[in-house]
This record gives C-alpha cells, sequence and structure tokens, in this order.
C-alpha cells in the first residue's frame, strides 16, 4: 500500500468549524509573516518562505491558495504559477525557469505546480527522456538542501481527492457556463492515466521525502472546506519549525479580539 492509499479522504468540516478555524489561522500566519518580513518583533529579516503546491487536476489548489493568501497584503507574498515550460525555458535546465521567483530572506512565495512537473506530468507524458527524468529525483533534492542550507523555509504540499471525487468535479465544471474554462480536454486525457500519474506520485514522495528540510505534507481534498483549513494549519507549523531550524523561537501567538 503506498502513501496516497493511506490518506484519510473522509474527514470535513463544517462552514461554521472553517470559517473558525481560518480566521484563527490566518491570524497567527499574519503574525508570522510580519515577523519574518521584519515588520514587527525585532524588525530583523527572517528566512524566505516558499510554500510550494502539487496536486490532482481540479483537487482545489487554486482554491487552497487563495484562502491562504487572502489576508496578507499582496506586497509581503507572491503568487506564481507554472505551466509548460515555453520554447525559450527549454533551451535550459529545467530548475533555471524557477530561480528567479524564489524569495529572498524575508520574502514568501507560493508556487502554484513547480519543479516537480520533471517526475510528474513530463515523465507521464513522454515530454521527458526516461534518463532525464530518472536523474531529476537527485537534481531537484540537491536544489533544495541548497536552498535550505541558505535558510529557506520550504512547504511542499500535495493535494490529493480520489478518483470519484476527481470526477464530479469534472463533470460540476462541465456544467457550469461560467467554469467550462477551467476544464480541458487535456484533463480528461490525464484522467485516463490517473494509475500512471498515482505510480509517478508515490515514486516522488519516496524519493523525495527530506527530512526535516524537505518533507511532503499530503493534503487530504475530498472536502474542499477540511483541505483549506489542512492547508493553512501546515504552513503555520512548517514556518514555526522552520524559524526554529534557523534559530529564531517563533513569536508568542497573538490574542485575538472577541467581541
Amino acid at each position: 500500500m503506498g502513501r496516497l492509499d493511506k490518506v484519510d479522504l473522509s474527514k470535513q468540516l463544517s462552514r461554521k468549524e472553517e470559517a473558525s478555524a481560518l480566521a484563527q489561522g490566518w491570524e497567527r500566519l499574519t503574525q508570522l509573516r510580519l515577523t519574518l518580513g521584519g515588520q514587527i518583533g525585532d524588525r530583523a529579516l527572517g528566512p524566505p518562505v516558499c510554500v510550494l503546491f502539487e496536486g490532482w487536476d481540479a483537487s482545489g489548489k487554486g482554491g487552497a491558495i487563495k484562502r491562504l493568501v487572502s489576508p496578507m497584503d499582496p506586497r509581503h507574498v507572491r503568487v506564481v504559477q507554472f505551466a509548460a515550460p515555453t520554447h525559450d525555458e527549454k533551451r535550459h535546465h529545467f530548475l533555471w525557469r524557477f530561480w528567479p521567483v524564489l524569495p529572498g530572506w524575508g520574502g514568501m512565495t507560493v508556487l502554484d505546480r513547480s519543479w516537480y512537473g520533471r517526475v510528474l506530468v513530463e515523465r507521464v507524458e513522454g515530454f521527458a527522456e526516461e534518463a532525464s527524468w530518472k536523474r531529476a529525483y537527485d537534481e531537484i533534492n540537491s536544489f533544495e538542501q541548497t536552498l535550505a542550507d541558505e535558510g529557506m523555509i520550504l512547504v511542499k504540499l500535495w493535494m490529493h481527492i480520489s478518483d470519484e471525487e476527481q470526477l464530479k468535479r469534472f463533470e460540476s465544471r462541465r456544467k457550469n457556463p461560467l467554469k467550462q474554462w477551467k476544464l480541458t480536454d487535456e484533463d480528461w486525457r490525464n484522467r485516463e492515466k490517473r494509475d500512471e500519474y498515482a505510480a509517478a506520485v508515490e515514486e516522488m514522495l519516496e524519493r523525495t521525502d527530506r527530512q526535516p528540510h524537505a518533507p511532503w505534507h499530503l493534503i487530504e481534498g475530498d472536502s474542499k472546506r477540511y483541505a483549506r483549513v489542512r492547508v493553512l494549519l501546515t504552513v503555520i507549523e512548517g514556518i514555526e519549525e522552520g524559524m526554529r531550524r534557523n534559530g529564531i523561537e517563533p513569536p508568542e501567538p497573538a490574542k485575538m479580539d472577541v467581541d
């Protein structure tokens, strides 16, 4: 049994529970973000934070990212989406295009898709030669180790949903005129290769889950409300642990005002 099979996709939250958990999480995340950005506390710049999202099509990455960054000032976080590499990007090493968007000290970046495309879609669809994607695991591990050695806090999230839930969301998008644009022929083709993608994900998790600096976190995504809260709390925990690895004690949680 692989790691994906062990994810409990039955977890749910009510709308009220989600709202309460998000409000508390946002308070803490904002506090941490302002501390690392040198806006509060001792006003020294803290280590950079990079939150990386991967997951199945329609797994809720966009909604989770929206809830994650919504309370923060846009000047304090950057969200970057990656699709297939351009013609010019293909002329370089596959990691080259990611360097310019990585955060510096005091910064935070959220990546919607990442360098893991080399061992996922490029592997399954044959866009990368076998020797290239097999070599990529060690290249990625070295890359992430380099970032961690420089102090970066890296939070890697895999948004996991069941085959049944994915089909349900696909059909919902197909029927909604305002969401049809989010569903492509490629999405349907990818569904037909779910077993191949699952095998690629399992190998990715096995070979690039590196403790303590670059672990994978599997997010239970069949319930969007639960997944959004889980993402927020996981990022908070990742930042706190990353601060301690860098010799910085996270600030005591601020008390929320209660009306």
